[in-house]
């Protein structure tokens, strides 16, 4: 088969749909491989607000595969003849299982400082209203986080560049900023009605969502800050 002939076989609708429908598979089965030890510890704990503590260290695997998912999806090229999905999510991995650990596990630890803090907050005799406040920060920690995440997933740069860019593109590019929001409520909304395992089951789709939604994010990254 010609190159041409390969290449008109793989840039169909329906050819692009299939490589999609594939990748994700790949991707959510070497995700949940890579996240198996705390997600199998994490469905093993009792819905309580004592466990949070331990809730944040089974999370911690999740994010260097969470990591290598982002950059499978960014770099895979949907086309039928040149799908290497799992390739793509191992070298991720190994390229960035330090620099997300390094983002992911602050990010971790903020979220559980603040989620312990809104549990108790009768016992600590502070009004209701206190929930407000906590619940901001704690929204604008995640997105923060999320955007760091990304960026280190799909970027070679210092940690704490990362984390200023990260800062930086919540005001640079609000709508991403408001996606990334919108995706994390619909998580915590289905994992709170469903189960983790809900969410579990969608975790390529949800890394596919974060990478198409944080398009304008990296694209001026790529044209303002790689040389």
């Amino acid at each position: 088969m010609s190159t041409a002939a390969r290449r008109d076989f793989g840039a169909g609708p329906l050819s692009r749909g299939a490589a999609l429908v594939y990748t994700l598979l790949v991707v959510e089965l070497l995700l949940l491989l890579c996240a198996a030890p705390g997600l199998v510890a994490l469905f093993a704990l009792e819905r309580h607000a004592s466990n949070l503590p331990l809730v944040a260290v089974c999370a911690v695997p999740l994010g260097p595969a969470l990591s290598a998912a982002l950059y499978a999806l960014h770099h895979q090229r949907l086309d039928l003849t040149e799908l290497h999905p799992g390739r793509l999510f191992w070298r991720g991995y190994r390229t960035n299982l330090a620099g997300s650990l390094l983002v992911w596990m602050p990010t971790l630890l903020w979220l559980t400082v603040i989620a312990v803090n809104l549990v108790n907050l009768p016992a600590a005799g502070l009004p209701g209203w206190w929930s407000l406040p906590l619940m901001l920060v704690g929204a604008g920690v995640a997105v923060v986080g999320v955007n760091a995440l990304v960026i280190t997933s799909l970027f070679t740069f210092r940690l704490r560049d990362v984390l200023r860019l990260a800062g930086y593109f919540v005001l640079r590019t609000p709508m991403v900023a408001v996606g990334v929001a919108l995706l994390l409520a619909a998580a915590t909304l289905l994992t709170l009605v469903v189960s983790e395992a809900a969410l579990a089951a969608l975790a390529s789709v949800l890394a596919l969502a974060l990478v198409r939604g944080g398009g304008p994010m990296i694209d001026v990254i790529r044209r303002e800050f790689v040389q």
